[in-house]
């Protein structure tokens, strides 16, 4: 075996360190670069105050390498500089996909044999939002990601309320419908719009619906917390690139099981039903 072979197998017989530190210009120097504005009009005087705001954020030394005035009373603010603190991997938390992703066909055939009829899903932006990019990536056929939407499953009913829908509308449409799920995006997020949005939403599903009949309340958006959907009131939360397939095989799992409630409806929505565009 060549030396070349043997340092590649030594290398590789290594464990993966557990601590570690940022990574700039060398390994393990610390280097980090941050973004932020103040309500200060750009002159030096800016400049040194984010300067000590980096250092107070552990940069040591903290470099100023761009600062842009934003109006008349705001600057934004790039620093880079080193920080001392380790990253522990072993205290890492991770929130893994506790569901298979199946296929298209796999999705269609596992409704017709649970469900015995079309799952039906009505979607929305809620609130004031009106950006409707990620629940169209959803939803509508062309899908996202070179994935088709959930219009393209043959059964799965698609109702697309489109965007600045309130909730007592989509509570109302939910009813109409017979939904077996509510999927709502959330891009707008200021001041916290989506976690008000999202937690009056919950509520008032909750008190339109008998107990144990309200129907699957996901919400998207990239602002989200992952583990955050019981404080919330929702089953589920899916964050920026997650894919129509993603969404369909969840459906499918949390609709199939055993504890879930799935009645017939007593009507059919229509397939890619669109109720409102803005």
């Amino acid at each position: 075996m060549s030396a070349r072979h043997t340092q590649d197998a030594s290398a590789a017989d290594k464990p993966a360190p557990t601590i570690i530190r940022p990574y700039g210009d060398m390994t393990g120097d610390g280097m980090v670069q941050t973004s932020f504005t103040l309500p200060i009009p750009h002159d030096k005087r800016a400049e040194g105050a984010a300067l000590q705001l980096a250092s107070k954020m552990g940069l040591s030394p903290a470099l100023l390498v761009h600062a842009k005035a934003i109006g008349s009373g705001h600057t934004f603010f790039v620093v880079y500089g080193s920080v001392t603190h380790l990253v522990d991997l072993a205290q890492v938390t991770v929130i893994e996909r506790d569901f298979p992703l199946l296929s298209a066909k796999e999705v269609n055939s596992t409704v017709k044999k649970t469900l015995h009829r079309p799952l039906v899903v009505v979607g929305a932006c809620i609130g004031t939002d009106a950006h409707t990019v990620g629940i169209d990536a959803i939803l509508n056929i062309k899908g996202f990601a070179g994935e088709k939407g959930l219009e393209y499953y043959s059964e799965i009913n698609v109702v697309n309320l489109g965007a600045q829908v309130l909730v007592p509308e989509l509570v109302e449409q939910a009813r109409e419908h017979h939904a077996d799920a509510v999927l709502v995006s959330q891009v707008v997020t200021q001041r916290d719009a989506h976690i008000h949005n999202t937690t009056q939403m919950s509520a008032a599903f909750r008190e339109a619906y008998p107990a144990g009949e309200v129907p699957l309340l996901i919400v998207g958006g990239p602002r989200f917390e992952e583990g955050s959907a019981g404080a919330l009131g929702v089953d589920r939360i899916f964050g920026k690139g997650t894919t129509p397939g993603e969404v369909a095989s969840y459906l499918v799992h949390a609709l199939s099981g055993p504890d879930r409630q799935t009645p017939a409806p007593k009507r059919k929505a229509r397939k890619g039903t669109r109720q409102r565009t803005t």
